[in-house]
């Protein structure tokens, strides 16, 4: 029961963006013998009751008694092991690091959040005054590094509390950290965490300091959509390029604030009126690393990460440590983390072990960024679904603005999916494609043109509109998409060193002949001869260009619509001799199959992941049909 109380509170608070970033924060419960608490990597707002570490919390209080040890190092190499040692059965997970803060605070439940209200107190230089003042019941614990050295500090301050007031401290604000908040039930957390933003939010109202970040700005949309592919490989490692997002302008923060911060976003941004590889390069000579957060005033701020989840937790952090900045404006000015503590964090193991693990598993196509047109339903989707299972950022875009919507909700992807309207025979809407997908995610590694349409009929009746929609769509749609893609793509490869990919889905109709669907066939052979005169220019831009040619999805509703289905197409045309029934045209087709089954769309996901994957593959049509067709 109660275990199910702790989860309902962290999952409640860690969907509040007010009061969560980025899955951070933690919280316990805990009995006479165990503390259960919230491991390292998983989100507050996606914890399940049997994702707490059980701990005995006996071992856990020894790690007040540790002492002796030379150096930073071996002392938490020495708690990282004890806390191991407290952990009952073979949890697959860290606990937190603050596991000793949780255990030392005698209540029920503990939640710990670094709310950015919260913040603009533990994080200005009149914190400690202002906060005596506004919670005078409160402990304050002065900046101090996390791990064993912060639990022994709070240990000792909690016992001159007690001593002093005759109980123990249930709100204890950490300076450049956040807040710890102790009750028996979650009614006491609740009221606890209301009362201390609605002191804090009266606190800014009266010193005349917004809570949001203004807004009057707007992005430079010409420069975003120029200069992010060129971020992308300057801000990449080992030619690796990097994920970009394009946020409007805001005045970035000037220095590190609290550990989250320096984990996600770095300590440092990048301010510059014309950022160049030079400038980057310069950046990380001064700071050992390259910058995360790049911004050009009043334009544009460029946020960088891994992947587009990445880049937008990194969104996040850089708006957050702003408004951070912002806040602390009314309790005396911003007050950075000190050298000392921001070279703690920087290279404190636990975080990047943090770091690490709420990255996931790195995958074949982990940082790359996925255009699949046609994407909201069938092969598209089916095609999408591979792809962010092998890790890459999707973007699924399609005509259906609503179902592409949809489908990206439903990719449970590690990089990160989202949707955009395009009618790929429209050359504005392609292009307006492109610059959405820049201004998201900074450029395009792999463009899967999937969107096509198929109208079936004889020669002798078909009419000219029907041939016109099949090749619009089908050939010209196709030509589109390169024309607008390849140029992104030649931009961004000049300066990362990377090779990009577009990958066609063709058909084995692209192969061998159609009857009765000469507009269908005749418009795939076409892209075939596209897709190797576009590979043999494209090259020196370090695109590759294939296509791949799959069999018939008989599942998918091309085939299978009870309306407008291929399936019932054929039966009207009188393409299969002798067939009555939908389930004689099905039956028919898969006759014709070696493998005597229809084509799925993880078949073709594998043939377009080779395709990127193998790095010396160009111009080709890969026959993915079961053997119905076979190259000569």
């Amino acid at each position: 029961m109660s275990l199910s109380i702790i989860r309902e509170l962290s999952n409640r608070y860690g969907a509040d963006p007010s009061f969560v970033l980025a899955g951070g924060g933690n919280s316990s419960y805990k009995d006479e013998k165990y503390l259960y608490v919230k491991p390292s990597g998983v989100a507050l707002a996606e914890i399940k009751e049997d994702d707490f570490v059980k701990m005995e919390r006996e071992t856990i209080r020894k790690v007040f008694s540790l002492s002796g040890y030379a150096d930073t190092a071996e002392r938490e190499a020495a708690v990282t092991k004890l806390m191991a040692f407290a952990v009952v059965g073979n949890a697959s997970r860290r606990p937190s690091v603050e596991a000793p803060l949780h255990e030392l605070m005698p209540f029920t439940f503990v939640v710990h959040l670094h709310p950015a209200e919260v913040n603009g107190l533990t994080c200005a230089k009149n914190g400690e005054s202002e906060c005596a003042k506004l919670f005078p019941t409160s402990l304050w614990i002065p900046e101090t590094d996390p791990g064993f050295i912060l639990a022994k500090t709070v240990h000792d301050a909690n016992i001159r509390y007690k001593t002093a007031h005759g109980r123990a401290a249930q709100v204890i604000f950490l300076q450049n950290h956040g807040v710890f908040v102790g009750g028996n039930s979650p009614e006491e957390i609740g009221k606890n965490y209301s009362e201390i933003m609605s002191v804090l939010r009266d606190a800014y109202a009266k010193a005349g300091v917004s809570t949001q970040l203004p807004e009057t700005e707007k992005l430079d949309e010409e420069l975003a959509f120029e200069l992010a592919p060129k971020l992308r490989g300057f801000l990449g490692e080992n030619g690796v390029p990097k994920t970009v997002k394009c946020c409007a302008p805001f005045c970035s923060a000037r220095g590190a604030f609290t550990p989250d911060h320096i984990v996600y976003a770095k300590s440092y941004a990048l301010i510059s009126d014309h950022p160049t590889e030079a400038e980057i390069d310069a950046f990380k000579a001064e700071h050992g690393y390259k910058p995360l957060v790049v911004e050009v005033p009043g334009k544009a701020v460029f946020c960088a990460g891994k992947t587009g989840k990445g880049a937008e937790t990194v969104a996040l952090l850089a708006r957050d440590g702003a408004l951070v900045q912002q806040l602390a404006t009314a309790f005396g000015g911003p007050r950075n983390l000190s050298d000392a503590g921001r070279n703690f964090i920087e290279n404190w193991e636990a975080e990047s072990y943090r770091q690490k693990v709420s990255g996931g598993a790195s995958v074949r196509l982990s940082g790359k960024v996925a255009v699949v047109t046609g994407g909201a339903q069938g092969f598209g989707y089916g095609i999408a679904e591979e792809l962010a299972a092998e890790g890459a950022t999707v973007v699924i875009a399609d005509m259906n603005l609503e179902g592409a919507k949809s489908a990206a909700s439903k990719l449970n992807s590690a990089g990160g999916a989202s949707a955009v309207a395009v009618n790929i025979a429209d050359e504005t809407a392609v292009a307006e494609m492109v610059k959405n997908v820049v201004l998201n995610y900074g450029g395009i590694d792999l463009f899967v043109a999937n969107a096509g349409v198929l109208k079936a009929g004889s020669v002798k009746s078909f009419e000219k509109r029907d041939w016109d929609f099949v090749t619009n769509i089908n050939y010209s749609g196709y030509f589109l998409c390169v024309k607008h893609v390849s140029a992104l793509m030649a931009r961004q490869n000049a300066c990362s060193g990377a090779w990009s990919d577009i990958v066609q889905v063709n058909s084995k109709s692209g192969l061998v002949g159609s009857n009765r669907n000469g507009a269908y066939a005749g418009g795939k052979f076409g892209t075939i001869g596209l897709t190797q005169s576009f590979a043999l220019e494209l090259v020196s831009d370090k695109i590759k260009v294939n296509s791949v040619c799959p069999g018939n999805f008989f599942d998918g509703p091309l085939w299978s619509d009870l309306e407008r289905g291929l399936f019932v197409q054929y039966l009207n045309s009188g393409k299969v001799p002798g067939a009555k029934t939908i389930a004689d045209v099905k039956d028919y087709y898969e006759k014709q199959i070696p493998m005597h089954r229809g084509c799925f769309p993880s078949d073709v996901a594998k043939a377009i992941i080779y395709a990127v994957c193998q790095s010396y593959e160009t111009g080709q049509a890969i026959p993915v049909t079961g053997g119905q067709v076979m190259l000569n």
